[in-house]
């Protein structure tokens, strides 16, 4: 208890001293160059709790659009400052919650611009290039129901019910507007301070990480390009997969060959060959009989930006639990019957995610160790603007003629 509490006010000092959550009321977003701010929720530690959701819009009038990025944007800076909203009456079921940390993102889909070959609102010639539809990759077997969306919200909070609470006060506020079309929640465990956290399988998740704290980084790997759309601005582009893992045969595989599908140590994390999580992973080194020390197929080798020519992009995984659910395996022993229905929810932000998420994981959903393991089920693409002071967000997209 003692690690949540520092690692919560730690997080709440990052919020506050950046301007963000509700811990710090007078700003609701990050700074970036000249007049346009990052949305909070993609360069800060994360908040252990998640609430994804996507929405379907409903309405065929550009001014209802906007009108609802409108109650958004002036709903998150309340929300994120914990604040009540003006001519809603609120739920209350975080009435009385102490240190509500919130972040809370958004982004919009593909569909926004074009969708079965219809110009919508008008807004198709201001789709930008990397908001390119993602191909099919070997092994999906996406979900109708899991995919897609014309928008999407990211809230991260020190509790679900934070999360969650957003989540619903905004829904209410696309009434009419809007609709939901699917929803994944998902959690961090708590290791501590200055601890990578663990997932599912019991490895340490996100070792390998663009340095976005310094800015040539960040501006090379993470924010839109300056010959990008001009309304995304201090923006980023957002893929976001729902990733079942297939836990009772992963829990029935040794631990060495767990070590050699993910190409590290499960207890370090340490590369293969190596010592501490942090050391450079053993992409050269051989063995004595002249194989590779970290196998060719490994997850860790096919992510590894040597190996993508330099592509990266930040990952904000979550795990999720959705109970219960009657699977059919579609590796051997081919098992079926009721199982886990548990996973990871991957959310990488990106300069532009063809040159980045589509470039590495075409090559891993091929031939990575890993896919005897894991089926993406569910899939989105949104591109998350900037944010102008005295602006909603979106406005330079819907406002424009």
């Amino acid at each position: 208890m003692a690690h949540l509490l520092t690692r919560r006010k730690a997080l709440g000092t990052a919020l506050s001293m950046a301007g963000l959550g509700c811990l710090a009321p007078h700003h609701a977003w990050a700074t970036s160059p000249a007049e346009f701010l990052h949305q909070s929720g993609i360069t800060l530690p994360q908040l252990p709790f998640l609430y994804f959701l996507t929405l379907d819009i409903t309405t065929e009038n550009r001014h209802d659009v906007a009108q609802l990025m409108q109650r958004w944007t002036d709903a998150a800076a309340a929300l994120m400052a914990g604040k009540p909203i003006p001519s809603l009456v609120d739920s209350d079921e975080t009435y009385g919650l102490p240190h509500q940390a919130l972040t809370l993102t958004f982004g919009f889909g593909p569909t926004l611009f074009t969708k079965e070959g219809k110009d919508r609102f008008g807004l198709a010639t201001q789709r930008p290039a990397p908001l390119a539809d993602l191909p099919r990759f070997t092994g999906d077997q996406l979900v109708p129901a899991h995919t897609g969306g014309d928008l999407c919200i990211q809230s991260c909070a020190d509790n679900p019910q934070t999360a969650f609470h957003a989540i619903r006060i905004l829904t209410r506020l696309a009434d009419g507007i809007a609709t939901p079309r699917w929803a994944q929640t998902g959690f961090l465990p708590d290791f501590g301070p200055h601890q990578t956290d663990r997932n599912l399988m019991g490895f340490k998740d996100g070792t390998m990480q663009p340095n976005i704290a310094d800015p040539a980084v960040a501006k090379r790997v993470l924010w839109a390009a300056d010959d990008d759309k001009a309304w995304m601005a201090g923006g980023t582009y957002l893929v976001a997969r729902i990733i079942r893992i297939a836990l009772e045969h992963w829990d029935r595989t040794k631990t060495s060959f767990q070590e050699e599908t993910m190409g590290r140590q499960k207890r370090s994390g340490a590369p293969i060959g190596g010592h501490h999580e942090f050391d450079p992973l053993t992409l050269k080194q051989t063995d004595k009989y002249g194989n590779p020390i970290t196998a060719e197929a490994s997850h860790a080798r096919l992510a590894a930006p040597e190996e993508n020519g330099g592509a990266e992009f930040l990952r904000r995984a979550y795990s999720y639990d959705n109970g219960l659910s009657y699977i059919a395996e579609r590796w051997p022993p081919w098992r079926q019957g009721n199982e886990f229905d548990t996973g990871l929810m991957f959310l990488a932000y990106q300069q532009d995610p063809r040159k980045a998420f589509t470039r590495i994981f075409e090559r891993m959903a091929k031939f990575d160790m890993m896919n005897q393991y894991t089926t993406h089920i569910g899939s989105g693409l949104f591109a998350c603007p900037g944010y102008r002071k005295s602006h909603y967000l979106g406005e330079d997209l819907l406002a424009s003629r």
